[in-house]
């Protein structure tokens, strides 16, 4: 099976992005050019692009519309149960729908491409699944070495929508250096949600030494499977950087408000960190305790909401 790649091109600096639009919508390649040095922001898995590979542990997987685990894998939603199946390893449902399935390309050019994933539209049996039906936009431009992305979620159904949304990024370490560990990771955080098998328990606390985590924590001494809360805005901006100390090369990612958390997590393999910028708390899905924000959106019949992340590399 051949799975649709899309290509897009910067003329000026010769930057350039691959999307998987058949696997999930997946840009799995964002090739950065610094006066001729090349710089490979994102890690995936060789043979990736064949769609043969965890559709979660690659490149920017796309969270909708639930990011991160629900606990188990039934929910009730207004009077209703629904089924999902098992991900993670641990019996629970993870990461939503649209990663791993076939997206449609509305819209391309050279430096752009419009793509869209609709329950009803590309894989009716989601109804069965979910209390609605659910439609994502997402588009990608590449400008100079930037690289921005734009997300529209929207109800088309006569109920309620529950949902949420994360991206899952894996940036490539070291950015042009040597050494992946002397890299530094900023996370613009005050606040730590309390997780008991990767679940969480509704318990947020502030951070501890949280101008340290704000300031960049060295790659080597991270071990961080966890989720951040309390992001520090500046404006309607939240920026995350990636520094390579021996290249001099640095990655911003900045995020809009319609993001709340951030989960980090630096795989097994040590050759990316993941900083994921998420809407909601991960699991939000069927939590209810009391007193407890945990993000969840629920649009009405014809509501939507957007989301925006850049990706920059100087």
């Amino acid at each position: 099976m051949t799975i649709e790649n899309i290509t897009l091109k910067d003329s000026t600096t010769g930057a350039r992005a691959d999307i998987l639009a058949g696997f999930g919508f997946n840009c799995y390649e964002f090739i950065a050019n610094l006066d001729g040095r090349e710089v490979d922001v994102l890690w995936s898995a060789p043979g990736f692009a064949n769609g043969k590979e965890r559709a979660s542990g690659s490149g920017i997987p796309l969270l909708f519309p639930f990011p991160g685990r629900l606990r188990g894998t039934t929910f009730r939603w207004e009077g209703r149960e629904y089924a999902l199946e098992a991900g993670d390893g641990r019996g629970n449902a993870i990461h939503g729908f649209v990663l791993n399935r076939a997206w449609r390309v509305i819209e391309r050019s050279v430096s752009r491409v419009v793509g869209q994933f609709q329950a009803s539209v590309d894989d009716p049996k989601l109804l069965d699944q979910w209390p609605a039906d659910f439609r994502v936009t997402a588009t990608y431009e590449l400008v100079g070495n930037r690289l921005s992305s734009s997300f529209v979620f929207e109800n088309p159904d006569d109920k309620a929508l529950p949902c949420g949304f994360g991206t899952h990024p894996y940036f490539r370490l070291p950015l042009g250096g040597t050494s992946g560990e002397s890299c530094k990771v900023t996370i613009p955080a005050t606040k730590h949600w309390e997780l008991v098998d990767m679940l969480p328990t509704g318990n947020c606390s502030e951070l501890a030494e949280a101008n340290a985590y704000q300031q960049g924590l060295r790659f080597g001494e991270m071990t961080f499977d966890d989720v951040f809360g309390g992001l520090v805005f500046d404006g309607d901006n939240c920026v995350s950087e990636i520094v390579d100390p021996e290249s001099g090369t640095r990655l911003a990612m900045r995020f809009d408000r319609s993001f709340r958390e951030l989960v980090v997590y630096t795989p097994p393999h040590r050759g990316a960190v993941c900083v994921e910028p998420y809407g909601c708390v991960p699991g939000t899905v069927g939590l209810d305790v009391p007193g407890v924000d945990f993000g969840l959106r629920v649009l009405q019949p014809g509501e939507s909401f957007t989301s925006r992340v850049e990706l920059e590399i100087s």
